[in-house]
């Protein structure tokens, strides 16, 4: 092994500019959690609302939404999970190496506004439930007219900050407790508002059949009209709707900063708790808990607003839910911020730059507009990025299997990639203009700009020098890549063990998390198949609230606990 001495280059970088270590790659399960609690989001409230707005018909969401999603999660697997296991490095910094200093510059910043303003909406989201539980009036306007509301603001988003500075495993540790929970709620909030939808439309609790349901759904929920009276969306938009939602994470390679410490390229798949339990069964809920709470307050399910749907779904769960959703994802989208950020202000760590990040991402939340143009947002973002990310996959995917060399740019010594910035800004005009001339479905916008900008650039960078070898800067490139390896190993050789505890104590916490969630799902069921009469139901309702937030009490207190019990400290 090298003298120690070599090493000091490398120990003045932030870790955040090196690949990730083995010692530090995670299993499936971490993903698994890490998705599910993200993807299952206030948020989905909303798109609940969004398809019957759009007029979607039942069994277009059903087909639909199954296969965009599955789409969703082969373009993590396919596109980016290899390339992030390939590199172990973030987006922000891989850039640096492909496309010069000065793009990745504006780059970066284009994404530490993205996602501070998708952080901070879920931040508003979450305060919107601890508005409605205390009476504090409803912020309409684009401004904050509530000292209180503020407060809540502070005093959420603080937890938001809190644990996305301490990084990947803090992170995945919360998420890792949070999405069971999520699960059963959503799905429990389905089963107890399908009898209020039942009873209006066929005036009993409890559909007899599958073509029951469909008829709930076509007649109260997804109607095929949307809010203009007009023919709705049909099945290819819902598809679109399904695979175009994550594109910033998939297509646009953003979450090379998560599955980078993923061990295997396969983990990519574990984006499906988020994409098939998350976005589809939440979505589908969400549409369902939405007509159930409209009935109910005698609304149209565009009126609602999540405290609204999740409070008649769940009870007092429901302000839990809707707090908790909004974190999950306001954590990880800021920890994608503060990355950003520290790809910028490299000379400071990401705790601090997260920590700055996050103080800016409170005060934009105050802002009740961000959550309202939350989906416009998301949308158009995903088209900005999808560019540079197709950038990435020609470099990192197809370069090497045509005779181009990879880091062509760097060899050279660009501050700037001609072709990089140029196929970017072409890219983003190709895209928006086929958008402008509407030649096609927004939802599938992203494919023909990917494959756009894949063209260009292999062709631009293919005239500025990527055809040609330069064996000297290739052999320091390797070289620099053993002494990070070597430096790794010793890290890894000084970094102590964690213990673990198995305790029988430890182990019936466990026991008592799941006893927990199951008793949630016993009850919400009872509520559906139990309700013979709507006296029942209103009785059964009741119950469940009361029980279902005990239980939501219990969940959060033992699963924590068992986790602490297990870890020394939340990791870095």
């Amino acid at each position: 092994m090298k003298n120690s001495s070599n090493f000091s280059k490398l120990e003045q970088m932030q870790e955040e500019q090196l690949p990730v270590p083995k010692h530090k790659l995670h299993d499936w399960t971490h993903f698994a959690g890490l998705y599910a609690a993200e993807h299952v989001a206030a948020t989905e409230f909303v798109i609940g609302a969004t398809f019957v707005a759009l007029g979607a018909k039942t069994m277009d969401i059903v087909i639909g939404l199954l296969i965009g999603n599955i789409l969703a999660v082969l373009s993590w697997t396919l596109i980016t999970s290899p390339i992030a296991v390939d590199t172990r490095l973030s987006l922000y910094t891989y850039l640096k190496k492909i496309a010069g200093k000065k793009m990745s510059y504006l780059y970066d910043w284009a994404n530490v506004l993205i996602f501070t303003v998708i952080s901070a909406a879920m931040v508003t989201v979450s305060a919107t439930a601890v508005r409605f539980a205390f009476d504090i009036p409803a912020q309409l306007n684009w401004y904050p007219t509530n000292f209180w509301f503020i407060l809540i603001v502070f005093l959420v988003g603080m937890v938001v900050v809190y644990v996305a500075i301490y990084g990947f495993n803090a992170v995945s540790d919360f998420s890792g407790i949070c999405a069971p929970w999520l699960f059963t709620m959503f799905t429990s909030g389905a089963l107890v508002l399908l009898p209020a939808l039942s009873l209006s439309v066929l005036e009993k609790p409890l559909p007899g059949s599958w073509s029951e349901f469909v008829d709930i759904g076509n007649l109260s929920i997804w109607t095929g009209i949307n809010s203009d009276g007009e023919s709705g969306i049909g099945l290819v938009e819902v598809i679109g709707f399904g695979w175009a939602a994550n594109t910033i994470t998939h297509f646009g390679l953003i979450d090379m900063a998560l599955l980078r410490f993923a061990k295997k390229k396969s983990y990519g798949l574990a984006t499906s708790t988020g994409m098939l339990f998350g976005h589809y069964i939440a979505w589908i809920a969400a549409g369902i808990m939405g007509a159930g709470a409209a009935v109910i307050l005698g609304k149209t399910i565009v009126e609602l607003d999540p405290g609204d749907v999740a409070y008649y779904a769940l009870g007092w769960s429901g302000f839990v839910i809707v707090i908790v959703a909004g974190w999950t994802t306001a954590i990880t989208n800021l920890y994608r911020a503060g990355l950003a950020a520290q790809a910028i202000f490299s000379s400071f760590s990401r705790r601090k730059t997260t920590m700055v990040v996050g103080i800016a991402m409170v005060i934009i939340a105050c802002f009740p507009f961000v959550f309202s143009q939350i989906l416009p947002l998301l949308t158009y973002a995903g088209l900005l990025v999808v560019p540079v990310g197709a950038i990435v996959f020609a470099e990192h995917q197809l370069f090497p299997r045509i005779g181009y060399t990879r880091y062509w740019s760097k060899y050279q010594d660009y501050l700037t990639s001609i072709p990089a910035v140029a196929s970017w800004g072409l890219g983003l005009v190709f895209g928006f203009g086929l958008n402008f001339l509407d030649v096609m479905s927004f939802y599938y916008l992203f494919i023909p700009t990917w494959f756009f900008t894949i063209v260009l650039y292999t062709f631009l960078a293919g005239r500025y020098g990527a055809k040609k070898t330069y064996p000297e800067a290739e052999a320091k490139e390797k070289e620099f890549d053993e002494l990070v390896d070597e430096y790794h190993e010793k890290l890894a050789a000084e970094e102590p063990t964690p213990p673990t505890d198995n305790s029988l104590f430890t182990k019936t916490l466990k026991v008592v998390a799941v006893t927990a969630l199951s008793i949630t799902l016993i009850l919400a069921a009872k509520v559906l198949f139990g309700s013979a009469t709507e006296k029942d139901y209103l009785v059964n309702r009741e119950t469940f609230y009361f029980y279902g937030f005990v239980c939501t009490v219990t969940y959060f207190v033992t699963a924590y606990w068992a986790m602490k019990r297990n870890k020394v400290k939340i990791g870095s």
